[in-house]
């Protein structure tokens, strides 16, 4: 176990054992057994490229020893930001291999986020494209590698100047290696999460819980070797990693299909040529898709399910899903630290289109509380707490903010408001954490007023999230100036030049001369909101 992790352990790791959820079993090893049982058989679409079981476990062996050969070792971090491709599973594979750890990122994230992942991790090395989407991500990752003692090691997809430093990732290819297997109950990689601190904590999941969070979706969702996968949102998220997503459907020895990003057209020519049965989706890119879909010439008679989640789903375009789509909607409720609740084929329709189903696991244990931390009854409205065989116990290197993320008895305080309904469904009311959710992006509201709060021009900030038809939130920005008032153009691109990524850029800029105050002296947000509806109601 990693220094800076809370290991698994005590009478709830050995009824997780006993109980048969952990197994035992490693991502990499499960990875050459799927190779063994399905052979041939295609495991990952990506453009041209169509890749067989075998194939991607022969790549990950080759790039598990181009690694080392470049100085890799086992307990090393590595930040992997890649871009939907295959690169990316057979790179994590690689890494599990090896004994390394990776840390994923967003390919949206820029040099404050970076940098905080690559210091709190203590990353010796970083894989990251040469540009994507007009960025230069090279450019960033030589920068920091002058910066961090720690980093040591550049691998690039895409082209590498000559004497940089920086490694293509073309170049670690090596003759496969014996290498000793993972410790099953030993950090495999590092989710982040979703933006309630000013800067995303570490997740540490463990081959184990992984493994049986990937196993356990994939059985309720009932997938066979004949489903085919297609993964539309970044491969980087919890959801689309593993809610079964690519792992649970190549643990089914389906087909994974991985797209450029999520806009329909090219997303609907997909499922059309490569025969698609499910994907995941946030509410916003299901709209879009429902608008589409009313003029595409494009057949989607094999989609058979669409996850939704990441985001709240209302009712209303909850029930456009299905019959919009000629699909079986299944929402889903999630987070990267652990539990996953799905509903289920079975459900009533209400159930579908107003809940988030049921826990996955059997293991999963959770309790809805009041304030003073007491478990309310039954439909009550309050804070979800939850343990589980695959959540976590302790984000990495956070003691501090661990003794306030979880009871004395191990659960996790996810900072949602919840209710339970008399069947055992969940009902997600709202958040209690300071977050806006963004178009399925989750943004701290302190980071950015944090960053706001270094403009020159800005006296004090308050930002909050106001609905938006499309979004769920857009960012709006409360300013009080100093002197000149700011423009919003003039703010977004001073953030952009600290390093902020885009998803966080305020959307609106409001200028006060002061903030309304809560009883306690702390600017009253709810306030805030209600002028802007008051007012947008006039």
């Amino acid at each position: 176990m990693l220094e800076g992790c809370t290991p698994p352990g005590g009478e709830l790791a050995a009824a997780y054992r006993a109980n048969g959820y952990w197994r035992g079993e490693n991502l990499s090893a499960l990875l050459r057994s799927w190779s063994r049982q399905y052979d041939g058989k295609t495991a990952l679409v990506h453009g041209t490229t169509r890749l067989t079981y075998r194939a991607l476990d022969a790549w990950v062996d080759r790039l598990a020893a181009g690694f080392r050969a470049h100085g890799v070792a086992p307990g090393d971090r590595v930040v992997v930001q890649l871009p939907n491709a295959p690169e990316f599973p057979a790179v994590c594979f690689a890494l599990f291999r090896l004994g390394a750890v990776p840390v994923f990122s967003l390919t949206s994230h820029r040099a404050s986020e970076i940098r905080h992942l690559l210091e709190v991790s203590g990353a010796a090395a970083y894989v990251l494209p040469a540009r994507y989407r007009g960025f230069d991500h090279l450019g960033l990752g030589l920068a920091l590698r002058e910066e961090l003692d720690c980093l040591r090691h550049l691998f690039v997809l895409g082209e590498v100047p000559e004497g940089c430093g920086a490694v293509p990732l073309d170049a670690v290819d090596a003759e496969p290696v014996e290498l000793p297997e993972p410790d099953p109950s030993d950090v495999a990689f590092f989710l982040l999460s979703g933006g309630t601190t000013a800067l995303p904590k570490l997740i540490p999941r463990t081959h184990d819980d992984y493994a049986y969070q990937t196993r356990t979706a994939a059985a309720v969702n009932g997938l066979t070797s004949q489903d085919v996968y297609l993964a539309a949102l970044p491969v980087e998220f919890n959801f689309t990693w593993g809610c079964p997503g690519v792992i649970g459907t190549l643990g089914c020895g389906g087909t994974v299909v991985i797209a450029d990003g999520p806009t329909a057209d090219d997303c609907f020519k997909l499922i059309e040529e490569e025969g698609v049965t499910f994907t995941s989706l946030v509410p916003t890119v299901a709209q879009l898709w429902l608008e589409t879909a009313e003029w595409s010439s494009y057949g989607l008679q094999t989609l058979r399910t669409v996850q939704i989640g990441g985001a709240p789903l209302s009712p209303e375009l909850a029930a456009r899903i299905g019959p919009g789509l000629g699909v079986r909607l299944q929402q889903v409720f999630g987070m990267a630290e652990g539990l996953l609740s799905f509903t289920r084929a079975d459900d009533p329709e209400e159930a579908v289109l107003t809940t988030q189903g049921r826990p996955i696991s059997p293991g999963d244990e959770v309790r809805i509380v009041g304030e003073d931390g007491t478990e309310l009854p039954l439909g009550a409205t309050g804070e979800l707490h939850t343990r589980g065989p695959y959540t976590l116990r302790g984000y990495y290197r956070a003691e501090e903010h661990n003794r306030t993320a979880f009871t004395a008895d191990g659960y996790y305080r996810t900072g949602d408001l919840a209710r339970l309904t008399a069947e055992g469904r969940l009902v997600i009311e709202g958040r209690i954490k300071d977050v806006i959710v963004r178009g399925g992006d989750k943004i701290s509201a302190s980071e950015v007023e944090g960053h706001l709060l270094t403009h020159p021009a800005v006296s004090r900030a308050a930002v909050i999230g106001v609905p938006d038809e499309y979004l769920g939130e857009r960012i709006c920005a409360f300013v009080v100036a100093d002197g000149e008032p700011p423009g919003l153009p003039g703010l977004k691109q001073a953030l952009q030049e600290r390093g902020l990524a885009d998803y966080k850029l305020p959307d609106r800029l409001e200028l006060v001369e002061e903030f309304p105050l809560t009883g306690l002296g702390k600017v009253d947000k709810k306030a805030l909101a209600a002028g802007l509806a008051a007012a947008a109601a006039h």
